[in-house]
């Protein structure tokens, strides 16, 4: 399995309508463990495949991942979605906290139905259904946004969405800086002949 590139807002794969998978097969499957690799590496519950660069209808989930004794992370659940769709929801909507790997640092509330009913492909190319509520259906339709170009930022207010992506902005800069000054605090030759 290998780690992938998660693309950040603003690429323009993450606006781009993903095409329905025609089969699952190896090279799909590969594509699927690469993106839960790369999940997991990144400290997310989900990836789309839109988020790496791969404009098709497949997400991965984790969301019942825990941490050992000495903080690292253990799998949970791991499920792979081929061409989902929702094809039942609640009246009832719920307000959640959210972030996005492709909008790194960056948190906002965002309104979301209740309960949904999805069917899809699974792993090995059967049709599967699910019925979910709370935190399961909060991801299945945060990852299924991706996969209609849509970033949970395009779900909140103009004005939140403004500050939202000033900070992102400020963090972004900081990790620059962050990453110069490791880049240039170590001794150069001359300092260690000292």
């Amino acid at each position: 399995m290998a780690v992938l590139e998660v693309y950040e807002y603003p690429h323009p794969v993450l606006k781009k309508k993903a095409v329905k998978v025609e089969k699952v097969d190896d090279a799909l499957r590969k594509l699927m463990d690469d993106m839960l690799e790369t999940m997991y590496s990144a400290v997310g519950v989900g990836l789309a495949a839109p988020q790496i660069g791969q404009s098709v209808r497949v997400l991965v989930i984790d969301y019942e991942q825990e941490e050992d004794e000495n903080g690292n992370r253990i799998k949970g659940n791991p499920r792979y979605f081929v061409n989902p769709e929702i094809i039942w929801h609640s009246d009832e909507k719920v307000c959640g906290e959210e972030g996005c790997l492709s909008v790194p640092g960056q948190r906002a509330e965002v309104e979301r139905f209740e309960k949904i009913r999805v069917r899809y492909l699974d792993y090995d190319g059967k049709e599967q259904e699910v019925l979910a509520d709370d935190f399961l259906a909060i991801v299945l339709q945060h990852e299924m946004d991706h996969l209609d170009g849509i970033l949970y930022i395009d779900r909140i207010s103009r004005l939140k969405r403004n500050m939202l992506l000033k900070k992102l902005a400020k963090f972004r800069e900081e990790e620059k800086e962050d990453n110069y000054c490791l880049l240039y605090t170590s001794p150069s030759p001359r300092d260690m002949r000292r």
